[in-house]
This record gives structure tokens, C-alpha cells and sequence, in this order.
């Protein structure tokens, strides 16, 4: 028969459980259970981890929530079919509302960030729901959820050999018996193992943030709360006879599983009287004809056939109609965009305007994007200026609704570093000490931590000492495990209906946002749908130097009119000339240049992607060198590596490639090869890259290739494991690359004022952008209170040729509405003189003196030292002598320098 554990926690209850969830689905699979009850606390974080790890065992698994309820003790609510597990999302949504929306009482005891019900909130959402009370609860609550749940309602009896046992014995019985609900066993597991009860201690410690000297009952009686035999559980609660059947009879009619859920895509996004599939064909057309006024290319007609082949057979239309309709609000905004990663291998993608590489100019892998043999959805990345994002972003709930849309989360788990923080604490050790010890330790990475003498006494401490051995094994203990819940950078899942059906929906910290209670990898796992809205910084730039460019000289721009393969723009690129320039401004960036000497796109494609920890762990860096430079032959280490490394003169450098190898000499299936492109992608969680890797040096060298050659493809598996990129990808960012160097070549004052405007971003100071525009012939003009507006403007030279008027924004320390109250007081009227600006600006004291020490006022008091002298000035009067004229001398101060300038 099997038994029935029905109350499981897992290190998703975060810093309760102490077993992660594949942990407690193996343990439970090696003891012989039949169902697996996964009820995190106030939430379902770890439920589809666990399902992943069920699938295909015979393992049921019965997914729920330990639900904090106000007043009283927790209450594990388990779904027991689809209209169940809904009306779970809604109450675990509702107990994650805001504070200011609940009463006083359900916030009262509550841990920050779970949320809490009423109990009437629950009783009024029953349907399809089985509830087990957990120890603790008086008969006039359970008599409510009786009445509520009916015969769906048991009493959990745990026995963990706690001295509380026989209390929880009675309380059963006596409950049982007064609202005549039957009871059933459960180990109220927290561990998979009896061997992780002290790191369960660690993490209550954390919890609470307390030393574990301190701790005290906190802290668990014994290691039993962990997965029994079957043996062992129906011989420990043989006191309650029928307790463990009535466990299983409760797990059998919990019929509901993750699998049950269907996402769909929104339908508004399709007019009346078409079909999704007719719809983004018109578009489609409609796109073609303004990308190709000249007539469509027959290779991108063809390509675009078979795209919309494979798209109608996995009933895709409506996905790709909701990433346009997100792009076509940005593009009637005029906020810049562009699809990035693996659509930028479609040419669907460039016809609706969402990816900007031309298919007629590259080469397409289409199958990288989307297959028939995987048959998962897609997913588009798309980069939006990172000054507008947010109004997107808003746009998003404003239309589809917040009950429709939310964005993915993500979970900060810890590492070496961030554990050692926490559990340092926990074993007493001084934040001084913590904070030496995490440090050093952030440089080790050449196995388990506690093997790490060396560095631990280069932080001063003593190796051997206990509470440093206990911090480090316990550091190495929790690795992985979350620590607490953030917000994906822009991940969005919207759905057809209540999102909150298929999911349960929290505010995010952030302002008016929502997020899932599941990470990427959760939705990758049950096939939703996400949309990724980014931001860049390099967007926001081209759009502003555009905008200059057109208000300077009438001249409009976009990304797709550029001029192509520009020789001039090349030749400052084999010259190192970048600063400022998009992904190849950087020192590593700029040695590789005049060695690689681009002098086509598809070369930008190559730059962008060699200086990646994967091809330089490889060593393919120098091997492509060579050939390029025609020092060395090209050469393929097998006859089927030609095709797929041609393009790359033998040496591969995308993941693409490195999955195309496993294929064709790795014995790899296509199924394989991608899932060792998830290993790659997956640089946090790395999980069975390390195995996959291995597996493909094997098949290499079985099939004849060289171990020091498979030995090195390894070795970039594993570099772009921590950073690589995918060819589309590394040519969406090529031709951003492009753009900025043609802006840098053409429009340098342009250019340089839209990245001054655009601050934060990329790797230079504003000075050394201003230094660098200054090499390239720009006149700049300094900020002026009189003339200057808040950004950074074009203005013409001596010559007529555009300068740079330097903005408001530049003068540190003053804030854009301290900049606009100045403007505005400006715009009734002109200033005088330095007075004026005091008595009509609006800005304090300190605010006048750094305009003055910035030259700001230079139009009335050449000298930023007198500037601010005669400031000072202006407070030094004393009522009593206010109306009397005085003469003072002037102070001869010396004229700041070009540093202290």
C-alpha cells in the first residue's frame, strides 16, 4: 500500500526547510513512499522543482501551502484538483497583499514578507481544497474550518520523539473527537535526512538572527522531523491506528497535479475577424514591404515560409503577437528597441520589428530559436531605452490588467560569500571577523570550503579553531539554497485569463510591481511564456544622439537607415578608436582590435563574441588569430566539424557551434545538445554541466579527435557556463556596435553629449568622454546658468560645425528638479547676474556654491573662486546692517586649475 507524507518542507519555505526539493522527492522515492505532500510556508516556491524531480518516478506528489492564519496556527491547505490549486494562488495572493489593506490582527506575529489570512478569508474559499490543521489549534477555529471544509478537513498528528509528543497525542484525539474530524500522520518533515538537522539549526538561527548559543528551543528537539520508511512511520504512529491509511486515503483524492495547467497567450491582440495565425501574416507582409521597399529577397521569402510553418504547427501566432504588440507601443512612442539572444535568428522576428539584424545580410539558425523537435515556447528578449522602461513596463499592466500580467521572479541563493555573512553570525564569530573571513573566501573556488587553510588564515583567523570549522562546513551546507525572493530583470508572463488561477501573484518591492511566486526556470518547466522586457543603456544614448542630430541639422535617423559597411567606421575600429562605443570600449576590447582588424560585420559578430571567458578558457582566441592572419592553415579536427566551424575558420567560438559538436561527434541526440545549451546558459545553476562536458569529451574522443582538442572544447563549455555568447545573440549586439561607432565617426558631438545625457553607463568618466570628443575636434562649451539646459546640448562653433553646450546635469551634486527650478525661474525671465540666480533660482547655499565651483556662473564672475567668494558674501550680512553699503576689497585668489576645474 505505501504510505503518505503529507506535510513536507523544503528550503523554499526559506531558512525553514533544510533539504532542497529534489532532495526530499530522492529520499522519499529510496524510502518507499507512495505520495509526497510539498506545502512550503505561505507559498509554493519549491512545488515545481519538486515536480520536476517527481516527474516520471510514480512518484504522486501532492502539492499545497502551510498557511500562516492570524490569531491561530498554521493551517496546510492541499489542492486536490485544478479549481483547488486556483483558489490556493488567490488566498496565498491575498495573504502577500499590502499591509495597509489588512486588519491589524493578521499582521500581528507575521514574518516580513509571508503575508497572513483571517481565518474567515479561508473558510470563504474552500472549494476543491483539503485542509489538515497543525497542532495547536482550539475547537472554536477548528469548528469553523469544519463547517467550511466539511469532510475535506483532518487533524495532523506528529510524533518526532519531542517531549511534546504525548501533548500532541491528546490534542489529536480530544480534537478529533470534538469536531469530529478524522486525523491523520505526518512526520512534519523539514529534512531528508536525520544528518541535516544541525543545518536546519543554522538556518533558524538565520532566521531569527540569533547566535546559536542563544537559540534555545528554537531549535529543533532531535533529527527526526525527516522522511521515514514505511516501517518506521506506521510503527511510530501505530498509536492512532487508522492515522497513516487515513494520510494515504487523503493523498488519493488530491488527484490534481502541476501538469494540469494551461497556459494561454491574450487574445486581444488579434482583431475581430481574424485568426492569430491570419493576423501575424498580414503584419508580416505589411513589415516585409517596409524593410525591403526594393522587393523582399527570395532567401528571406523562403525563410520566412518555413519560420511560419513551424510557428502554425506549435500554435505559436499569439505569443509572437504579444511581443509585437509590446514593441509597436514602444516604436509609437519613440522608444528605442530591439530584440537580442536567439530571436535575432528570425527573420518573423525582423518583419514585425521586433530584432533589428537583417536576414539577408547574416546567416540564420533558425532551430536555435525555435524547433519542431523541442517543441518548447519561444523566448524574446527585447532591450528598451533604460530611461523608459518603466513606461512599457506600465503599459503592460494597463493593458492586459495586473490580474493578467506579472513578472518572473528570482531567487537569491546564497554562495560562498553571502553564507559565510550569514552563518558567521550564527557561531558568534564578530561582524569584524565575518566580514575578513567572507572576503577571503570569495576567492576560493577549488572545492569544499572548509579545505581552504590557507586563506582562512590570511583573514586573521585560526583554521582549526570549531566555530570557524562549523561556519565554513555550514557555509558549504547552504550553498544554493535561497536566502529570499527578488524580481527576474524583466521577465513578464501574461496570460489569457487570472493569472492568479494558475499561479499566486505578490507585490514586488518595487513600486507598482507584481511578481510570480516562480522563477524562469520554474515557468521553462510547465511551458508558460514569458516576455523579456529589458533595458540598455546604449538605447537610451542612440535615441538622444538621433534627437540631437535631428534637432541640429533636420536630419532623421534610425537604426535601420544607418548606412552599412561604412569603410570609415572600420577604419577607426582597427585603429582602437572606441571610447564610448558600445561593448568594445573596454581595454580587452581595445587590444583586440587592431589584431582581429574588422573590416565586415559578421567580423563585429566575431569581436563581440571572442573576448568571452569561453573562447579565451578554450584557447580559441590565439588558434583564430592565426588563421585570420593566414600564420596557420585551416584545419578541422574531424570531417563533420567543416560545416558547422567553416564560418568560424575551424575554431568554434558560439554555443551554437559547441552544440552542433555534440551532435555530430559528441553522440549526442539533439535533445542532448540542448540541454547541454541549458547547462551553458545556466551559469548560476549550473547543475549536471560539469557531467554533460565529460560525457561530450568522451564521445570526441571515441570518434577520433584529439583529447587536448576535446579537452579544450571543455574548457569553453565551462567559460561560457560563467559568460559566453550565442551567435544571434553577439549579432543583435554587433549591430549596436555598428551604430554607435557610425555615430562616433560621423556625429561625434552628438554622440558624446546623448552618452553624457545617458549617464550611468559604460565604462568611462564623463571627463574622459568629453577628453576624448575634445581628440576628435569637438568644441565644448562649459555649464552656464545663463545658456545651458538640463542635458547636455549641441550648439554651433565658431565654424558653424555642432559643439557641446554641457547641461545642467553635469554639475555634481545637483538633482534634475533643483536643475528644472532653476530653468524655470530662467524662462520668466533672464538673469541678471549672480544675485539674481541666488534670490530667483530656488536652490540653497550649497547647491549656489557648486554651481559656482563648476564655472556655472562664469558668464557674470569669470573666476569660480570669486563666484563663490561673492556667494559667501551673500549670507554674511546681518540684519542690523543690511541697508548699509559697504567696500570691501576684492580677495585675490588664485584662478583654479585645470584638476581642481
Amino acid at each position: 500500500m505505501g504510505y503518505a507524507e503529507l506535510v513536507a518542507r523544503t528550503g523554499y519555505s526559506l531558512l525553514e526547510g533544510a533539504s532542497l526539493p529534489h532532495e526530499m522527492v530522492e529520499s522519499a522515492l529510496a524510502a518507499g513512499i507512495s505520495h509526497l505532500g510539498i506545502v512550503d510556508r505561505d507559498c509554493v516556491y519549491g512545488a515545481v522543482q519538486a515536480y520536476k524531480a517527481a516527474k516520471g518516478t510514480g512518484l504522486h506528489l501532492v502539492v499545497g501551502a502551510a498557511v500562516t492564519v492570524a490569531d491561530h496556527p498554521a493551517v496546510v491547505l492541499l489542492a486536490q484538483d485544478l479549481r483547488g490549486w486556483s483558489r490556493l494562488c488567490h488566498l496565498l495572493t491575498r495573504a502577500r497583499e499590502a499591509d495597509s489593506d489588512r486588519a491589524p490582527a493578521a499582521r500581528r506575529g507575521v514574518v516580513k514578507g509571508r503575508g497572513c489570512l483571517e481565518l474567515a478569508e479561508i473558510a470563504e474559499r474552500t472549494e476543491g481544497l483539503a485542509c489538515v490543521l497543525r497542532f495547536g489549534w482550539e475547537e472554536p477555529g477548528a469548528r469553523v474550518l469544519r463547517e467550511a471544509f466539511g469532510d475535506r478537513l483532518r487533524i495532523g498528528w506528529s510524533r518526532t520523539l519531542a517531549p511534546s509528543d504525548r501533548a500532541r497525542l491528546a490534542w489529536a484525539s480530544g480534537l478529533s473527537d470534538a469536531v469530529d474530524a478524522r486525523v491523520i500522520a505526518t512526520n512534519d518533515v523539514l529534512l531528508h535526512t536525520p544528518e541535516r538537522q544541525p543545518l536546519a539549526d543554522v538556518l533558524t538561527c538565520i532566521r531569527r538572527k540569533t547566535t546559536l548559543h542563544a537559540a534555545g528551543k528554537a531549535l529543533l528537539a532531535n533529527g527526526e522531523r525527516h522522511v521515514l520508511t514505511e516501517a518506521e512511520f506506521r510503527s511510530r504512529y501505530a498509536e492512532i491506528p487508522d492515522a497513516a491509511d487515513e494520510a494515504v486515503r487523503l493523498a488519493e483524492s488530491c488527484s490534481f497535479s502541476l501538469a494540469d495547467l494551461r497556459y494561454g497567450y491574450p487574445r486581444e491582440v488579434v482583431p475581430e475577424g481574424f485568426t492569430p495565425m491570419g493576423w501575424l501574416e498580414r503584419l508580416i507582409r505589411e513589415g516585409l514591404a517596409e524593410r525591403y521597399p526594393q522587393g523582399v529577397p527570395a532567401s528571406v521569402e523562403a525563410q520566412v515560409a518555413h519560420e511560419l510553418a513551424v510557428i502554425e504547427d506549435l500554435d505559436f501566432p499569439s505569443y509572437f503577437l504579444t511581443v509585437h504588440d509590446v514593441v509597436a507601443f514602444a516604436r509609437s512612442k519613440r522608444i528605442l528597441c530591439q530584440g537580442r539572444g536567439s530571436a535575432a535568428n528570425s527573420a518573423v522576428c525582423y518583419a514585425l520589428g521586433i530584432t533589428a539584424v537583417d536576414p539577408a545580410r547574416s546567416t540564420l539558425l533558425f532551430e536555435r530559436f525555435i524547433s519542431r523537435e523541442r517543441g518548447e515556447p519561444p523566448d524574446i528578449d527585447v532591450d528598451f531605452e533604460h530611461e523608459r522602461r518603466e513606461e512599457v513596463i506600465q503599459y503592460i499592466y494597463a493593458r492586459y490588467g495586473r490580474h493578467r500580467a506579472g513578472m518572473v521572479n528570482e531567487f537569491i541563493c546564497y554562495r560562498g560569500r553571502s553564507a559565510i555573512r550569514d552563518v558567521g553570525k550564527v557561531f558568534g564569530l564578530s561582524l569584524d571577523q565575518v566580514d575578513r573571513l567572507a572576503k577571503a573566501m570569495d576567492r576560493w573556488s577549488a572545492g569544499p570550503l572548509a579545505a581552504a587553510d590557507d586563506l582562512v588564515r590570511e583573514a586573521g583567523l585560526d583554521p582549526d579553531a570549531p566555530e570557524v570549522q562549523a561556519t565554513l562546513r555550514a557555509s558549504e551546507g547552504i550553498r544554493d539554497f535561497p536566502r529570499h525572493v527578488s524580481i527576474h530583470v524583466g521577465g513578464f508572463v501574461i496570460a489569457a485569463g487570472d493569472l492568479r488561477d494558475l499561479v499566486p501573484v505578490e507585490p514586488a518591492t518595487m513600486v507598482d510591481r507584481t511578481v510570480i511566486a516562480w522563477d524562469k526556470y520554474d515557468i521553462d518547466v510547465l511551458q508558460f511564456v514569458k516576455v523579456d522586457v529589458l533595458a540598455l543603456g546604449i538605447l537610451t544614448a542612440i535615441r538622444k544622439a538621433f534627437r540631437a542630430i535631428e534637432g541640429f541639422s533636420g536630419v532623421s535617423w534610425e537604426l535601420a537607415t544607418i548606412p552599412a559597411e561604412d569603410p570609415a567606421v572600420y577604419d577607426m575600429f582597427c585603429e582602437a578608436d572606441t571610447v564610448g562605443v558600445f561593448q568594445i570600449e573596454s581595454r580587452a576590447q581595445m587590444s583586440m582590435l587592431p589584431r582581429l582588424k574588422p573590416r565586415c560585420f559578421y567580423d563585429l559578430v566575431i569581436e563581440v563574441s571572442i573576448v568571452r571567458p569561453g573562447p579565451i578558457q578554450g584557447g580559441m582566441v590565439h588558434p583564430y588569430l592565426r588563421r585570420r592572419n593566414g600564420d596557420e592553415p585551416i584545419t578541422y579536427a574531424h570531417p563533420a566539424l567543416e560545416p558547422i566551424l567553416e564560418r568560424t575558420l575551424g575554431v568554434p567560438l558560439f554555443q551554437e557551434q559547441v552544440m552542433a559538436m555534440a551532435s555530430a561527434v559528441g553522440g549526442f541526440t539533439p535533445g542532448e545538445a540542448d540541454e547541454l545549451r541549458r547547462a551553458m546558459g545556466a551559469w548560476r545553476k549550473r547543475g549536471n554541466l560539469m557531467e554533460l562536458g565529460a560525457r561530450l569529451v568522451r564521445g570526441m574522443v571515441e570518434r577520433g579527435i584529439a583529447p587536448d582538442y576535446a579537452d579544450a572544447v571543455l574548457n569553453q563549455i565551462l567559460g561560457f557556463g560563467e559568460y559566453g555568447f550565442p551567435e544571434s545573440h553577439a549579432a543583435s549586439f554587433a549591430l549596436l556596435i555598428y551604430v554607435s561607432g557610425w555615430l562616433k565617426c560621423h556625429h561625434p558631438a552628438a554622440f558624446t553629449a546623448a552618452l553624457l545625457n545617458s549617464q550611468p553607463m559604460g565604462f568611462y568618466s564623463p571627463h574622459t568622454l568629453l577628453a576624448d570628443a575634445q581628440r576628435h575636434g569637438v568644441t565644448v562649451f562649459p555649464v552656464s546658468a545663463e545658456r545651458s539646459e538640463w542635458e547636455c546640448t549641441l550648439t554651433p562653433d565658431v565654424a558653424g560645425k555642432p559643439a557641446i553646450r554641457l547641461g545642467l546635469r553635469m554639475v555634481r551634486g545637483l538633482g534634475e528638479e533643483d536643475g528644472h527650478r532653476l530653468l524655470a525661474a530662467r524662462a520668466e525671465r533672464p538673469f541678471r547676474d549672480l544675485v539674481d540666480v541666488a534670490l530667483r533660482a530656488g536652490l540653497d547655499r550649497g547647491l549656489l556654491q557648486t554651481m559656482a565651483e563648476a564655472g556655472a556662473f562664469a558668464c557674470w564672475e569669470p573666476d569660480r573662486r570669486q563666484a563663490a567668494w561673492k556667494l559667501h558674501g551673500l549670507w554674511s550680512d546681518l540684519p542690523l546692517f543690511a541697508g548699509v553699503a559697504r567696500k570691501e576689497p576684492v580677495a585675490p585668489l588664485p584662478v583654479a586649475d585645470a584638476v581642481e576645474r
